[in-house]
Formats: structure tokens, C-alpha cells, sequence
């Protein structure tokens, strides 16, 4: 079978190729060794399959960074048949280079010269059988996303990969050309596969050619001598960038033709002009969040009765079909959705009850009480969690997402951390355990250690639900709000989190940002479509495995005693005992006062395997209860639960706020421990996280229960800012241990 490996820049289109090549056969995991994203598919149309390889966005094939390394490793140790080369047709000098290079290797290679429709539109022109002719390859014109030119491309790659490729270089045009043909003699001799390109990395000062041959980099020291330019000195690096870029502006002139232009910015300039404004920016994104947490969230997405001043009469009839009554107005499509899925699975459980109506009734209660309401209880927030998705994914295919890392980065500088800490960040709204591996690709450490400390703080799906079913339980018409809250204290808490290690533990410089903004474009709906499916499908498979396995256990805790008894009250339970014998820890917090303050402690300990067993933990339990209490209110377990416990709101979002601030799930934590290893920067971590998630809920409990703490705490944050701000001007010392005589 064939092996392709699709090769570009960042924002070339690599990825939108991709998905339509593969499709549903996609599937994402780890390069070897190196938490550096893996996607590989198949592509089936046209005859013999072939498996693609979608190499990490990169622009050179030199070791600066760990995509850049995987990318090189596999062209030149796993020898793929055929490389498809993506270029930006709208840039294509930039793009270009990188081609430069892998022109350098063996392999056979094809240009897709993408974007080709935005070209025209522009009115320029691009030869392409020119450009094919110049670098002595096959140039294919698509559009990765309208989906043209595709089946043409993998012909062509067919045909390509059949005919063997001679290595070429042009550099081999320009002064440099003696020196790299001793070079590639020296290599040749030593017996290396592809002599020219570890030949030229060695002329470069590449730090793995070197490394890899010292005896070949010892004889080229004074051949180098040789040919240093008046420019560049010694920097033979920078000499050979030169010579690339030469080459390529001037044969460009003959395969391009550009329009003559009577504005000068693009249709991306101009709305850039708006979007990433220093004044304007950062509200509109916030005003753009808050819409899509209002699309998804929102009970009352709109006021008919404030609207038009009448009444909807038969609207409350028809949706009492789901678990919802609305009086006068229209639900978001997230809770439309979601009561719509609520239906179907209280209708499951309905029928599973009367089926096991002449069974065992502990049988009953496992399956009814325990599997079917914990992972239904999970399984409802799926239309959210897909819808919100899916607006984000619009948002980041669109483009728009590089513009908010661009305008972070003005925010985040004065942290510590750079605008390249936004996109692993940013990942952290779908799952921790990606977010946590994307900071590897920050190059300075202090700021990747600062960028895994604060990734968890951005909710993940995991946490939605607990913010939505708690929302939906206690405030009642504000869920939207109260849910963007949620999202914007952990964003908040990041950003103090981060002041307060800068000017602490990880002081120093911040590393410059430097980021290539794409053209504004409309994502492709099969694109869009793949994504979402990936994350719905391990929302589902994480339901049925994991959740599953425990809320079996927190049904069996929480209907036996110690004796392996079935009891008849919760609070002869093993649970019951577990969750009083810690609950005192968690008074300051507030949540765990009360009759049935130990379920919300016991609910705060299962979140550290996964978040989502936080809402199954209290839906079992809040059956169990519900079952017992005399003023138990009609509604879902949650709601019942939250009822009885008499909870108060300063508690209830100290809950939340412990919940996102915490040590998050087993598998966040572990893809924390490979990338800071067993020492004190992943013990840090854990006491970073666990004193955070105290302290601020505990701030947030006192201060809602009692306002004239807010004095107290105002005058410590205020001694502690000082004694940092007299630590760092060097005024204050800590006192030295004494070493023993």
C-alpha cells in the first residue's frame, strides 16, 4: 500500500486537504516519543488505497522545534512513497522555501498549489506548468476547500510515487554550489542515503548533522572558510536561506503575474483593522463568546412576552414533551436540543424500569438507580457540548482564532507568557490531556511549565456539564450567565495565576511571539462535520467506559454497609461514612456544611478521575436521597438534591469554582507528569492546583457569606504584593539556613 505524507506551512490548508482525502478514516495520536500530534487516514477513491500522513505545520525542515524534527525524521527514516507538498498559492515565495528543501531529498514529490481559487479571484495569475518545468516536479492546481483539483492531485501522486526522483538542489545554481558538492562527495562516501540533503544541513551548521557526523563537519570547517560572504560572515545558515530566496524571487517574476491592485489592503486587512483594534479587540471577542454561551446555554433565548407584548399560547403544552416548561419565550438550540435528548433517555429508563419490574430490587436499583441515571445524566449535555464545539471550530477554521492568540499576546506579555501560550490554552476548552501535550512546542521552559499550570483553569467539556446541571438547578433564567461565569473565573484566575509565578517562581524575560495570521475564509462543512464527530465520539466512549465502571462503584457504596449489607438508608451506607470522615477539610468551603454536605464532598473526590463522574455522583446519590426526604421538590435527581441539601449560593459556586480549579482528571494529570517530569515541577503543580481550588473557593464562600471579609483578605493580598514587589527589587531576603559545623 502506498504511504503519502502531506508536507506545508502553518495555514497552507494541509489540514482542510487532509480531512477531505480521509474523512471518517482519520484517527489522531502521538509521533513516538514526542507529544507532537499524529493524523493519519486513508484514502480509498481512485484505486489502490493509500495512508496519509499529515506531517505537523512547518517552514523549514532544520531542528528548531519538535514539529520540525518529527516532520524531518519521518520524510527521512520511514520513506514515504510520495510527498505531497502544500503550497499557499496566495504566498508563494514563503511557501516555497520549505519546498526548497524537501526538493533536497529523494523522494518523489508533488506541488499541490492550494488556494488556487482565491488566486483568481484576486485576478493573478500562476503558471503552473511553468513552475512544474523550474523545479523539475509535478504542480497540480486545487482547492483544499471547495474540494477542486483533489482527485487530480492523488492521480498525480500515484503516478509520481512509480518514478523514481533524482535529489536536487538550487543551491547548486548560486556560489555555494562547490561547496556543497564537496560536501555531498564527503557524505556520499561515508555511505549516507540522502548525501545531498545531510550534505547542505551539514554546510548550515545543523546541530543533529553535526552530532551525527563529526569527522565529515571537521573537514567542511575549512571548506566553509572558503566561501564566507561579505553579508553574512561565518553564519553559512543564513547565507544559504539567502541563496534560496534569491533563486526564488527571481525565477518567480517568470511563473506569476500579479494584478495591479488599486487598494492596497486585502479583504483580511480591513477586517483585521476591526477585529484585532487595541480598543476594540478584545470586547468584541468577549461579546462573541458570550453570544455563543447564550446559543448554547440560555433557557430563554428569547422573550417572546418582552419581544411583542403577547402571550404564546400552546407553547408550554408542546414542550412539556421534554423536561422543560417555558413560559413565553424560546430556548437556546443547545437546550432545545438537550431536552429533546433528555426525553429519550428518561424514556429509556422508563421502559428499563417497567421490564425489570419482577426483578431482584437490587438488580433494579444497579441498573434503573445507578448505570442508566449516572451515564444519561452525562450523556444529556452531548448537544451542548457538540453545539459549542462546533462554534468554536467555525471560529478557528474561520481564521478568527490566530487573530485572538495576536491579541492575547498583549495581555498575556505583562504575565509571562506569550501569545503562543493561547493556542495550547485554547485547547484546553475540548480536553486538557492535547492542551497539556501542545506546550511543547513552547520553546522556553519557564513559560511551558507556566502554560501547564494554568491549562486545566480553561474548562474542559468534561467540566461543562457539572456548570450546566448546577446552573440549570439553582438558577433558574440565568443559566447562560452564570455558565459564562464559570468559563471567565478560570480565564481570570489563569491570568493572576500566572502574575503571581512570574514575579515568584518562574521570574525572567518573556520569549517574542511571532505568528503568521491566515486569510479570513468560511470553514468547510465536512471539516467542520469530522472534527466535531472526533470529540462527540470520545464524549460517548469516555460515558460508556469509564463512567460507566464508576458510577457501578458509587451505586454499590452508596446502597451497602461495611458488611457488604444492602441498606435501606443512605446514611448507613459505606459513602455516607467516606464523605463525613473528610468532610471537616472542607468547611471553609462552605459546600460541605449541612445534613448532605458530605454528597458534594464525595462528588469533589470522584471529579479527580474524570469531571464528568462529578454529575453522575450527584445524580446517583441525589436519588438516593431524593427516595428518603419527605420535601423532596419534583424534578431531576440534581435539582432534588440541591433542594433538600438548603445550600447557599456563596457554597454552591464555591462548589464550581473547586471543581474547575482543582487537580483535574487522572489523564490530565499524567500527560502533566511526562511533560514535567517527576520532580518538583509536577509536585508544584499538584500543590499549585489543590491550594488554588481551596483558596479561592474558600475567598468566594467567605466573602459571599460574609461581605466585611472582603477587608481582611484585601489587607493580605495587599502585604503579600508588597513583601513580592521589595523580594524582587532585591529589598527583602529570605534568611539562609545555617550549614551544621
Amino acid at each position: 500500500m502506498l504511504k503519502l505524507a502531506l508536507a506545508g506551512n502553518p495555514n497552507c490548508g494541509k489540514t482542510t486537504l487532509f480531512n477531505a482525502l480521509t474523512g471518517s478514516t482519520a484517527y489522531v495520536g502521538n509521533w513516538p516519543g514526542v507529544t507532537v500530534e499524529k493524523r493519519e487516514g486513508r484514502y480509498k477513491k481512485g484505486g489502490q488505497p493509500i495512508d496519509v500522513v499529515d506531517l505537523p505545520g512547518i517552514y523549514s525542515l532544520s531542528p528548531y522545534s519538535p514539529e520540525e524534527v518529527v516532520s524531518r525524521n519521518f520524510i527521512l527514516d520511514e520513506r514515504p512513497d510520495v510527498i505531497v507538498n502544500i503550497v499557499d498559492a496566495t504566498n508563494l515565495e514563503r511557501n516555497l522555501y520549505l519546498t526548497t528543501q524537501i526538493l533536497e531529498i529523494g523522494t518523489p514529490v508533488v506541488i499541490a498549489l492550494n488556494m488556487m481559487d482565491e488566486v483568481a479571484r484576486r485576478g493573478d495569475v500562476i503558471d503552473a506548468e511553468a513552475l512544474s518545468k523550474l523545479l523539475n516536479v509535478p504542480v497540480v492546481e486545487i482547492s483544499a476547500l471547495k474540494a477542486k483539483g483533489i482527485h487530480e492531485l492523488m492521480k498525480t501522486a500515484r503516478e509520481a510515487a512509480s518514478t523514481p526522483r533524482k535529489a536536487e538542489s538550487v543551491l547548486m545554481s548560486s556560489p555555494l554550489a562547490p561547496a556543497v558538492e564537496k560536501a555531498r562527495e564527503l557524505l556520499e562516501m561515508s555511505g549516507s542515503s540522502e548525501p545531498l540533503f545531510h550534505a547542505i544541513k551539514l554546510l548550515e551548521g545543523d546541530e543533529l548533522e553535526v552530532k551525527n557526523h563529526a569527522d565529515e563537519a571537521k573537514l567542511l570547517a575549512e571548506v566553509k572558510k572558503q566561501y564566507q560572504s561579505e553579508i553574512f560572515g561565518e553564519d553559512f545558515e543564513a547565507y544559504t536561506a539567502d541563496a534560496r530566496y534569491r533563486y526564488i524571487t527571481e525565477k518567480l517574476s517568470k511563473v506569476q503575474k500579479k494584478a495591479e491592485r488599486k487598494e492596497k489592503l486585502t479583504r483580511s486587512d480591513k477586517i483585521d483593522k476591526v477585529l484585532t483594534s487595541r480598543v476594540l479587540g478584545i470586547p468584541i471577542f468577549i461579546v462573541m463568546m458570550f453570544a455563543i454561551f447564550h446559543l448554547t446555554f440560555a433557557e430563554d433565548f428569547l422573550y417572546l412576552n418582552a419581544l411583542y407584548g403577547v402571550q404564546v399560547q400552546g407553547w408550554e403544552t408542546w414542550w412539556e414533551a421534554g423536561s422543560y416548561v417555558i413560559d413565553g419565550g424560546i430556548p437556546s438550540p443547545g437546550v432545545l436540543l438537550q431536552s429533546c435528548l433528555v426525553w429519550c433517555t428518561d424514556s429509556l429508563s422508563a421502559l428499563a424500569s417497567q421490564g425489570l419490574a419482577n426483578a431482584p430490587a437490587w438488580v433494579a436499583s444497579l441498573i434503573c438507580d445507578g448505570v442508566l441515571a449516572g451515564v444519561f445524566s452525562v450523556l444529556s449535555f452531548l448537544p451542548q457540548i457538540a453545539l459549542l464545539f462546533l462554534f468554536l471550530s467555525i471560529l478557528e477554521d474561520s481564521g478568527y482564532m490566530a487573530r485572538v492568540a495576536f491579541i492575547m499576546d498583549r495581555i498575556f506579555r505583562k504575565f509571562g507568557l506569550s501569545g503562543k501560550s493561547f493556542l495550547p490554552l485554547l485547547m484546553g476548552f475540548g480536553c486538557s490531556v492535547p492542551a497539556i501535550m501542545a506546550s511543547r512546542t513552547l520553546e522556553h521552559e519557564k513559560e511551558r511549565q507556566m502554560t501547564i499550570y494554568m491549562t486545566p483553569w480553561f474548562s474542559c467539556t468534561a467540566k461543562m456539564p457539572i456548570y450546566t446541571a448546577i446552573a440549570a438547578a439553582v438558577f433558574v433564567g440565568n443559566d447562560d450567565l452564570v455558565v459564562f461565569g464559570m468559563y471567565l473565573l478560570g480565564i481570570v484566575c489563569a491570568i493572576v495565576g500566572a502574575l503571581l509565578l512570574r514575579n515568584t517562581v518562574f521570574r525572567g524575560k518573556t520569549a517574542p511571539f511571532i505568528m503568521e495570521l491566515p486569510a479570513y475564509h468560511l470553514p468547510q462543512a465536512k471539516s467542520l462535520f469530522v472534527h466535531l464527530w472526533d470529540k462527540v465520539k470520545k464524549y460517548v466512549v469516555r460515558a460508556a467506559t469509564i463512567i460507566a465502571a464508576s458510577t457501578i462503584i458509587i451505586w454499590f457504596i452508596s446502597n451497602f454497609d461495611w458488611s457488604y449489607h444492602m441498606v435501606g438508608s443512605i446514611e448507613d451506607s459505606i459513602v455516607h461514612d467516606i464523605g463525613s470522615v473528610v468532610s471537616w477539610i472542607f468547611y471553609p468551603l462552605g459546600f460541605a456544611l449541612g445534613e448532605y454536605g458530605w454528597v458534594f464532598v464525595v462528588a469533589a473526590l470522584t471529579g479527580l478521575i474524570a469531571k464528568e463522574e462529578v454529575v453522575s455522583t450527584l445524580t446517583v446519590l441525589g436519588i438516593a436521597i431524593g427516595s428518603l426526604a419527605e420535601d423532596a421538590a419534583e424534578g431531576t435527581a440534581i435539582e432534588t438534591l440541591f433542594a433538600v441539601s438548603g445550600i447557599t449560593t456563596p457554597a454552591v459556586i464555591a462548589f464550581m469554582a473547586f471543581n474547575l480549579l482543582a487537580i483535574p482528571c487522572f489523564a490530565a494529570v499524567g500527560a502533566a507528569r511526562a511533560e514535567l517530569g517527576k520532580g518538583r515541577g509536577f509536585k508544584g503543580a499538584l500543590l499549585w492546583w489543590t491550594a488554588s481550588a481551596y483558596v479561592v473557593s474558600m475567598l468566594i464562600f467567605l466573602i459571599g457569606s460574609y461581605w466585611w471579609t472582603v477587608f481582611i483578605f484585601a489587607a493580605i493580598v495587599a502585604a503579600a504584593t508588597a513583601c513580592i514587589v521589595l523580594w524582587n527589587k532585591g529589598k527583602l531576603k529570605l534568611p539562609k539556613r545555617r550549614k551544621a559545623e
